[in-house]
């Protein structure tokens, strides 16, 4: 039995389920198709789970055995690289999915999955997921939508990064977070380590510190401990411009 399995089965009591009808969180690919698969057991077999800050839910490497959707929180996910240096692959929020590069397959997860803020996951499985897509053509249709747009989304930030300095990636990196989780007191609503700006962007603390640094010169950036400012992000959008910022959101 996998990790994950374990982790959900033991969680499964410490939190009420919020049933699918009562869930107000509209971005939700589920709470969207509803309508078409509300009678189906893949609905009702739904686990609620409530992770803590710093509480990791999915093990890199572990089986596939189902899906993650947050309901509430922020969730960091990555995969293990080089010499065990851990690259994030994209910060998520409420309504979005977890763990789907590997369903459909038998095998494990490439990432691995942390909660950054305290957050509340809805777990389907697999199986009752699969079921579910077989019986409602439009929930299938929206799902195929999903992978589509994401592979997009990789491929082009795999090719914006390839050809962007380290500056420019950091100036990426802060645009990202802007766009994703916005502005809350002049600070960007996520705060996060410079190690964390620098696993996302693929480089070195050091150097994330640099450009920090620099930006506050160039007054591009204000900061306060681990909160980040970006007091005009037209400005920021000037430097990487060449590479389509509005590439991930």
């Amino acid at each position: 039995m996998s990790s994950t399995a374990v982790h959900i089965r033991s969680k499964k009591r410490l939190f009420n389920d919020v049933s699918c009808k009562s869930c107000q969180n509209e971005r939700c690919l589920i709470k969207r198709n509803l309508h078409a698969i509300s009678l189906s057991k893949f609905v009702e077999n739904k686990n609620t789970l409530k992770c803590k800050k710093g509480q990791q839910f999915i093990m890199e490497g572990a089986p596939v055995n189902g899906l993650f959707f947050i309901l509430k929180g922020t969730v960091k996910v990555f995969r293990t690289g080089i010499n065990g240096r851990e690259q994030i692959v994209r910060f998520a929020k409420e309504g979005e999915i977890i763990g789907h590069r590997g369903f459909g397959t038998e095998e494990h997860y490439s990432i691995g999955a942390i909660a950054i803020q305290e957050s509340v996951l809805c777990y389907f499985s697999k199986d009752d997921l699969q079921e579910a897509l077989v019986e409602n053509p439009k929930f299938t249709y929206d799902m195929m939508l999903f992978y589509a747009n994401e592979l997009n989304r990789s491929e082009n930030k795999v090719k914006s990064i390839s050809q962007m300095t380290v500056r420019e990636r950091v100036i990426d990196t802060l645009l990202y977070i802007y766009r994703k989780f916005g502005d809350l007191k002049g600070f960007l609503n996520l705060p996060l380590s410079r190690r964390e700006y620098a696993d996302y962007a693929g480089t070195t603390e050091e150097q994330v510190i640099r450009v920090f640094s620099a930006l506050k010169k160039e007054k591009l950036i204000t900061a306060q401990g681990k909160k980040i400012g970006v007091p005009n992000t037209q400005l920021l959008r000037k430097e990487i411009s060449e590479h389509n910022y509005f590439l991930d959101s």
